[in-house]
């Protein structure tokens, strides 16, 4: 089993912290449940910073001249005081991997917050980010940022931890400043960037081998600008299969043509979606073990989080890496 830098992840205080909802509720979500065992968790309600009680009559967003969060029952507007709490939150947070924030919060939400039209009864319009997610969509857009709803999807799951864990990974060896730890990341990521990026992957590559004899921070600035563009896109099948297949040939000379026909034939059928990637990388791993292939034991593309957390329920379908 791998060990793992535990990356610091911002959650609602909401999901299974503290019941201050509106309502004085509190939510128990499994996924967000399993996940805080394993990262560094900071928590926070922006409604309760800003002063709001528990429980309130809710907040909504409206459209005002820009998105504006108000209080109908007291006539109250609370954009001011939750533009102020936002900025000071996130100047003084420190370092951070990640976000899981209350899908559909006129405050947290990320993407998916109803906006009115009006105060009082009033047609919802559009639906857009809550004032404090959407701050942090524009400050941290290159971080890993969900909400626990769509984390519920197991594609989304996997690609949210995937690059969580590995701006988690990148963070630590950063701290060192030493030239072979980045060199070892670079080294065990390897087929796990291949499938996320090819051409991003070998953008890093060079950045590693410092032929221009840069500074080492200027190394690691370069280093982690090009890594965070590779992970900001999920891959294509296409991609991942290549990687397979790429792998596959470690072994060419050592398996029978039935076992090399039915890896084929797997490979077609996750293609077309019709099993999960996590089939195919099990055989990839019995075949590493089976011939002793330790650089392959060693790659992430394996096990890129915690194992434990690949056995949480899934509301979607599909697996790993990829949304085409």
């Amino acid at each position: 089993m791998n060990s793992f830098a535990k990356p610091v992840v911002v959650m609602s205080k909401c999901l299974g912290f503290e019941a201050c909802r509106y309502n004085g509720a509190i939510i128990q979500d499994p996924v967000v449940k399993k996940i805080a065992m394993h990262v560094q968790v900071v928590t926070v309600c922006p409604e309760v910073e800003i002063g709001l009680d528990i429980p309130r009559t809710a907040l909504r967003i409206v459209m005002d001249q820009g998105n504006r969060l108000v209080q109908p029952s007291t006539k109250r507007d609370y954009t001011e005081e939750m533009k102020h709490f936002t900025v000071n939150f996130l100047e003084s947070l420190g370092e951070v991997d990640g976000f899981i924030l209350k899908s559909r919060s006129p405050s947290c939400a990320i993407k998916d917050a109803k906006v009115y039209a009006g105060w009082e009864q009033s047609p919802v319009i559009e639906k857009s980010a809550g004032l404090f997610g959407d701050e942090i969509i524009k400050r941290f857009d290159n971080l890993a940022v969900e909400d626990e709803g769509r984390l519920t999807n197991r594609d989304i799951r996997e690609r949210f931890l995937i690059k969580l864990f590995t701006l988690a990974a990148f963070r630590s060896i950063k701290s060192t400043g030493l030239i072979r730890n980045l060199v070892e990341f670079q080294s065990k990521n390897k087929y796990l960037f291949m499938a996320l990026h090819q051409k991003k992957q070998k953008e890093l590559g060079y950045i590693v081998a410092n032929h221009e004899k840069k500074q080492i921070h200027e190394v690691y600035a370069q280093y982690e600008h090009t890594l965070q563009e590779l992970l900001a896109k999920p891959a294509s099948r296409r991609s991942i299969i290549n990687v397979l297949l790429h792998i596959m040939g470690y072994f060419s000379k050592q398996l029978g043509a039935k076992e090399k026909s039915y890896f084929l034939n797997m490979t077609e059928k996750y293609k077309h979606h019709q099993v999960p990637l996590s089939n195919l990388l099990v055989i990839l791993r019995s075949w590493a073990i089976r011939f002793d292939e330790e650089y392959l034991l060693y790659q992430t593309l394996f096990e890129p989080y915690p194992e434990q957390l690949d056995e949480m329920m899934d509301s979607g379908k599909g697996r790993v890496l990829t949304n085409s």
